[in-house]
């Protein structure tokens, strides 16, 4: 069986005066932070976390001291499916909310233009769909991207009129 794994870093290091505690608190646990300076710098091994298992009491808190955000509403909407007495939270970043997380911050920082995540797409086997990655660009704007994959794609759009419909085929 193969293994497949995603590595990421998200750069710049975040300010930690421009992160809420609710948004702290989720990123902590999509992501490893570690303290860079007067930041954070957010990463995964072996890639973003999917889900997430978090008490009760520690999202309510950083969700009390949090104002409106992508966060905040993702987290009340989480909230509103689960019973009331549940002390274990999952939270599903399947849909990547870590984006819209990370966007937020950017719209309300000071200092950050951009943030950028890079990954890389590695297998634990030499499969031919194992392996490329995927750069991010985060603004208050814009999220946008390309994988390796759509890279290539664009060399053979500009190099080879008409494009190809299979890859090796002419």
């Amino acid at each position: 069986m193969a293994d497949y794994f995603t590595p990421t870093v998200i750069q710049p290091a975040i300010p930690l005066a421009d992160i809420t505690p609710l948004e702290r608190l989720l990123l902590s646990h999509v992501f490893n932070a570690e303290p860079d300076g007067e930041g954070l710098y957010f990463y995964a091994e072996e890639g973003p976390a999917d889900m997430v298992w978090l008490d009760r009491a520690p999202i309510e808190t950083a969700l009390a001291q949090s104002p409106p955000s992508t966060a905040t509403t993702f987290v009340t909407d989480q909230l509103a499916r689960v019973p009331v007495d549940n002390v274990e939270i999952e939270l599903d970043f399947t849909d990547r909310y870590w984006e819209s997380i990370l966007q937020d911050i950017v719209r309300r920082s000071a200092t950050l233009r951009y943030v950028t995540a890079v990954s890389a797409f590695t297998c634990s086997k030499m499969r031919p769909d194992g392996f490329g990655g995927m750069a991010v660009l985060i603004t208050g704007s814009h999220v946008m991207g390309k994988s390796t994959n759509d890279i290539i794609q664009d060399f053979l759009n500009e190099a080879v009129p008409g494009g190809l419909d299979e890859p090796g085929k002419p």
